[in-house]
């Protein structure tokens, strides 16, 4: 079991994590900012220099996950308290996702305190032995962090349990987490996509309103937009694939087999394994079948219908290829086959 303890400077994880530990029998520490010390110090600094943050390298978050897994692994799979500050959704989706993957449970805590709290906190750091300077320059990047830990709290809130530390000391937070465990609080109900081991055949449905604006969703496993699909299973036909990922994650039950629109074979990316993506014409939802979409809380969070272009801003750029050339394989009633979502042939 993973315990994250997340939260911004100053909200006291660091020191409630040490705490913990005496509190959750065969628990050990596991601090992922020792993930981007060493990524600092092996990647070249080209590489460095194109991110504000370690956390936006997938490296770090990849290693992250395996990390974490490898030394739950190592330590006969006590609990892993984690404190570590997790703004951005996607990048908690995608860690989550990844301990999901590994049949890891993960408990989501977010020790909050009021702004002014944090600022003193802040304003009170040690100095470090000798290095005034360097102080000062940490209290900065502390400081800098209270703008989008307030604009995360939106969803922080309504995704982990929450620990006002305010009014406590280390040992008194750490108390209130475990006692939070202990009642079965903070549990991710995040889908558990097991991790391929191999190429994959994966089957996507395109469904459209009346306005002809595609639909997308919004995964809780993996980061960015995504179609309605999924990975087809052994024996099974690509198109009942696509209806029946349809059915299972939003609810809505095709009457017609869909129509092929393209083939895209995607190359291997380490640690991706790539393989056949086929995206399926599943045509125009009415108003009123747009209106019954449901979501299962623990897959999807959120639907939209978009735009072309609309669609540009929300998936990553080989589901976008692959969409913009299915759109103009439905304008011409023809299938496309593509290759890293150029078409050849």
């Amino acid at each position: 079991m993973i315990v994250w303890l997340n939260g911004t400077f100053g909200a006291g994880k660091t020191t409630a994590a040490r705490e913990l530990l005496e509190l959750l029998p065969g628990s050990h520490l596991f601090d992922p900012e020792l993930v981007g010390d060493a990524l600092r110090v092996m990647l070249p600094r080209k590489r460095l220099d194109e991110v504000t943050d370690y956390q936006d390298l997938p490296s770090w978050r990849r290693l992250v996950v395996e990390t974490g897994t490898a030394v739950v692994s190592e330590t006969g799979g006590g609990p892993l308290v984690v404190p570590m500050t997790l703004l951005r959704q996607e990048y908690r989706d995608e860690i989550f996702g990844g301990f999901a993957a590994r049949r890891i449970p993960v408990r989501h805590f977010l020790l909050h305190a009021e702004e002014t709290i944090l600022r003193r906190r802040i304003a009170q750091r040690e100095e470090l032995p000798g290095d005034p300077e360097g102080s000062e320059s940490v209290r900065t990047r502390c400081l800098s962090h209270l703008a989008p830990y307030r604009k995360a709290l939106a969803w922080l809130g309504a995704d982990a349990h929450v620990v006002d530390t305010s009014e406590l000391t280390p040992r008194r937070t750490a108390e209130r987490v475990a006692e939070a465990l202990r009642d079965g609080h903070g549990r991710c109900e995040i889908v558990q996509t097991s991790e391929p081991t191999a190429e994959t055949l994966a089957a996507g449905v395109l469904l459209f309103d009346e306005q002809d604006r595609v639909l997308l969703v919004d995964p809780t496993y993996k980061p960015g937009w995504e179609f309605p699909g999924g990975v087809v299973e052994a024996g099974e036909p690509p198109a009942r694939a696509g209806m029946r990922e349809v059915a299972e994650e939003i609810g809505v039950e095709l009457a017609d087999v869909p129509r092929l629109l393209v083939v895209d074979w995607e190359p291997p990316v380490p640690p991706a394994y790539g393989g056949l993506r086929l995206l399926f014409d599943g045509g125009r939802l009415p108003r009123d079948g747009a209106e019954r979409l449901l979501l299962p809380g623990a897959e999807l969070r959120d639907w939209r219908f978009v735009t072309e272009e609309e669609a540009m801003e929300l998936l990553p750029p080989v589901r976008f290829n692959r969409l913009r050339w299915a759109l103009r394989a439905r304008e011409r009633a023809t299938v496309l086959n593509l290759e890293a979502g150029v078409p050849v042939g």
